[in-house]
Formats: C-alpha cells, structure tokens, sequence
C-alpha cells in the first residue's frame, strides 16, 4: 500500500538571533522559498504546509500547492521545541509520516530531499534524521570517541561520526503520538535511520555567520554552473 508523506515547513516569524530569518532575502530569495520550492519540484507529498504562528505569513504563502496550518501562539515561543509543534500538528493531520522540512538549512538540494523520502519509504523506521558523516578525530567530555591517542591514522581508515544536521526530518505519525502520549521523547523516539546528506548542504542558520556560509556557498553553485576550473600552470 502506498504511503502518504505529508511536508511540514516550520516558520516561527519571531526569531531573534537572525530577526525575521525566514522573511529574509538570502541570495535574492526569501528563506522560507527554498523549503517550499525543494517541496513542490520534488513530487513527494501529499500535501505541503506551513506551519507558523503568523497568520499574515501563512496567508501570504498560502497557494493552491502549499497550506497553512495556523500555529497555536504559545507553541511559537523561544522555549517551545519542535516536539511540542509538531505533536500538535500530527494530532489535526492524518499521514503514514511527516517530513519535516526545515527553512534554516536552504542549502539542502531538491535531489537530496527527494532520495531522502525514499529512504523512508523503503524502510521501516519511526523516526529518519538527516545527519553529516564526517571521517575526522572527534572528542566528546575531553575523550575521543573514534579514534585512540597512541597513533595517528589517514581519516579515510577513521569510523565516521555522525552529526545531525536536521535539515529534513521524517516521523511516523502514529508512533510519535503514542510516544508522546506516553511521555517518551518521540523526537529520538522508536527504531532511527540515519540518512546522510552532502557536507555542503547541511549549514543550520542560527547566527549571522551561518547566514554568511550559507550564502557564500549559494553565490558558489552559481558561480560553478558555469565556470571551469582552472589550475596553476607548472613547469
């Protein structure tokens, strides 16, 4: 039986460390575009919604191919995290799973979210994070993790740490309910895939400086699309 996949962008107006992030033009785009056009042009979803506390922005957004799903006010403060959304979401929209689209990673590509929801479909996980796979020493409290003090080897021969980048995140609906219900964290909830994506796609917009990264990289794309590389001269 075919699974309904349905998209949630949340857009929460009132950021503060990058005031109204989402509204904001990154690259000649308004942030809040890039998870919408990812959405559409991949064909994945039954539907696709916005979910913010801001009737103005919902309605602005508002299409025949995107939704909004007004936010409960409360629901959109500094302290509320995507456990409480999302579970209110969940509760008003029937699906297998949501896919949780985030604005602040515009760096994410459309092919890169589509294979995404594949994942998804061809398994059988509750929850589905996006992470980076980095082969690279990694400490935690002071101690390494992946790798042993007394000897340096190539990172290609390092096991990978894997950093969720959550720039797209899938849930299975039933289950994160009942996890909630239960008073389990549904966010980490049930059995987990890990689905990697490319390195140069996973910047989170928190700071200005991710802001810089972000669309530092963007100018790159387009400057690549249609400029060879060239290489210094040896003789």
């Amino acid at each position: 039986m075919k699974k309904c996949y349905i998209a949630m962008i949340p857009a929460r107006l009132g950021s503060q460390r990058i005031p109204k992030k989402n509204i904001r033009y990154l690259n000649g785009k308004p942030l809040i575009m890039y998870p919408i056009d990812n959405c559409i042009n991949c064909g994945c979803f039954e539907s696709i919604w916005i979910n913010t506390e801001s009737r103005e922005l919902g309605k602005a957004l508002e299409s025949d191919k995107v939704l909004f799903h007004e936010r409960p006010v409360e629901l959109a403060s500094n302290t509320a995290t995507n456990r409480d959304f999302t579970y209110q979401f969940l509760k008003v929209h029937i699906c297998d799973y949501v896919i949780m689209v985030n604005p602040t990673s515009p760096l994410l590509r459309m092919e890169t979210l589509k294979a995404f929801v594949e994942f998804v479909d061809n398994n059988d996980f509750d929850t589905v994070l996006s992470v980076v796979s980095e082969k690279t020493e990694c400490f935690y409290i002071g101690e390494p993790i992946n790798f042993e003090k007394k000897e340096k080897i190539n990172s290609q021969f390092l096991t990978p740490v894997d950093k969720v980048a959550w720039a797209v995140t899938a849930w299975k609906r039933d289950r994160f309910i009942e996890m909630q219900e239960n008073g389990t964290n549904p966010i980490f909830g049930g059995k987990i895939g890990l689905f990697s994506i490319p390195k140069d796609e996973s910047c989170d917009l928190d700071t200005q400086e991710d802001w810089n990264i972000a669309e530092g990289m963007l100018v790159a794309r387009e400057k690549r699309g249609s400029t060879e590389a060239k290489y210094m001269e040896l003789k």
